[in-house]
């Protein structure tokens, strides 16, 4: 009862609206002309949704039911039909148009009726998709309480023609009824005075614009505005403002010659943005991922310098440890020279039953002889080499060794030994050489209190061959190479 006593005001207020516009005189902004008295969509049942995207979907939806169509891209669905390359969006397809027929079949049936495929969202979204994407937008704003309403569902939104041509050539096409809060909004910055109602807006070049384009003698302009191209409201019979036939000639005749060349531009210029954009993505991700390879690269380098600087430190402390040790055991084998050597070696007997002759050949090619007793050691051999080996005038040490002590008793044979053992060294390694029985040769090793007259083949005198410790292990590492050499050089006994 309320919407019909507030009806007439509404009627009168959008008289004065459109008279005051033609004339172009302002018009103060009444309020209660804004004033929304209509009975929202979606009945009495549970709170309708205010968001633009379901507000736009309920009203699409209720379109389709309406009128027993479907919109193109849900007509589509499940068809094998294609869309052909002549009718594709964004050309200005303006010659002869196809039939109705046709045009249902292309989009799946050739009995049901289709609907231009409408944007969701609110009213400035599509003005900013408008922009954004330099289409033609069409607005399309319907109040139930007209009586033409109905037939431009049925006739002009169904229409085959006009909505293929809409679609092939890019329209962006949003609608709503005014009893919706986004539908009245539109209708009062548009000056709606009565529906259905049409408009058609699109980016056109701003005034003043001076950039001149000769084939479609219109201005292009580097900061366009988006523009309402035209308005059409009223009856949708055959010959009124919203029938098909006047809009598709107005779009064929009159919009798309008008619009289509600047628009062209625009999404040219679009493109051409858009490439420049992937073209500094793609340089930013390749100067990216240069750089990345380049940080790994000095990362790699870094890294290995650090680890040869530390494996060049760990080599030189290795070395000095080891030549520290070596210093300490040449100085133990020095005093033990210098102090105790001497006391090892017994005195030659001049005569005495069973007396052992024993011939030294030294590395240098120097010749010995040595009367022994079979009483004495190994450790009286090894003692008399060492003294020609190394002599008492280079055993390295300083003039006042005399005051050093050894770090053990080195009293006797049992004192050696536990030097050896201080020394972290084997035998061989602590006397340097070794000694042989040259016929047959046989390895007389070092050990603390072994008598010579229990060694076999010395017990009544012999040869005996003098060998460096390092040239001893050179030849065995070659015979076990696969050598069948034995070693060393035949001598006769002398």
């Amino acid at each position: 009862m309320l919407s019909i006593l507030v009806f007439p005001f509404h009627v009168v207020a959008s008289i004065i609206r459109f008279v005051f516009g033609t004339l172009r005189i302002p018009l103060p902004q009444w309020r209660f002309s804004s004033l929304n008295f209509y009975r929202p969509l979606g009945g009495r049942g549970a709170p309708p949704s205010y968001d633009p995207y379901s507000v736009a979907d309920r009203w699409v939806r209720s379109l389709e039911d309406e009128t027993g169509a479907l919109c193109m891209s849900r007509a589509r669905v499940g068809s094998t039909a294609t869309f052909s390359g002549s009718h594709s969006a964004g050309s200005s397809n303006t010659s002869a148009l196809p039939s109705s027929a046709n045009i249902r079949g292309r989009y799946g049936s050739t009995s049901r009726k289709i609907l231009p495929d409408f944007f969701l969202g609110s009213y400035e979204e599509t003005l900013q998709t408008c922009q954004r994407e330099a289409k033609i937008g069409c607005i399309v704003l319907v109040s139930n309480e007209h009586d033409d309403v109905a037939e431009f569902k049925r006739n002009t939104l169904t229409d085959p023609i006009l909505v293929d041509l809409m679609h092939t050539n890019d329209f962006l096409v949003w609608g709503g009824d005014v009893r919706d809060r986004e539908g009245w909004s539109a209708a009062q910055k548009l000056q709606v005075t009565t529906y259905p109602f049409v408009a058609f807006l699109a980016l056109q070049p701003s005034r003043g614009s001076s950039s001149f384009n000769s084939s479609s003698n219109t201005r292009a302009s580097a900061s366009p505005s988006l523009t309402v191209l035209s308005r059409h409201q009223g009856r949708s019979s055959s010959s009124g403002p919203t029938s098909p036939t006047t809009l598709v000639d107005h779009i064929t005749h009159q919009l798309l010659p008008r619009v289509s060349p600047f628009l062209e531009r625009i999404k040219h210029s679009i493109r051409e943005r858009e490439l420049e954009r992937r073209l500094r993505e793609e340089q930013d991700r390749a100067f990216a991922e240069s750089a990345r390879r380049d940080r790994e690269k000095i990362d790699a380098l870094v890294l290995s310098e650090k680890l040869a600087e530390e494996a060049r430190r760990a080599e030189e402390d290795r070395i000095a440890r080891e030549k520290a040790e070596s210093a300490r055991r040449e100085n133990i084998k020095a005093v033990w020279r210098h102090q105790a050597r001497e006391a090892l070696i017994p005195p030659e007997p001049v005569d005495g039953p069973d007396l052992i002759r024993v011939s030294f050949r030294l590395p240098d090619g120097r010749r010995l002889v040595r009367i022994l007793r079979p009483t004495d050691t190994v450790t009286a051999l090894y003692c008399f080499v060492d003294t020609h080996v190394v002599p008492p005038s280079s055993t390295g040490i300083s003039t006042d060794a005399d005051n050093e002590k050894l770090p053990t008793p080195t009293s006797g044979e049992l004192g050696l030994e536990g030097l050896i053992e201080l020394s972290n060294m084997d035998a061989d390694d602590w006397w340097g050489f070794k000694l042989f029985l040259a016929y047959p040769r046989r390895d007389i090793s070092w050990s603390p209190d072994v008598r010579l007259g229990g060694i076999e083949g010395l017990d009544r005198g012999g040869q005996i061959v003098v060998e460096f410790v390092d040239k001893v292990r050179g030849d065995i590492g070659r015979q076990d190479e696969g050598g069948d050499e034995d070693g060393y050089d035949t001598e006769e006994s002398t």
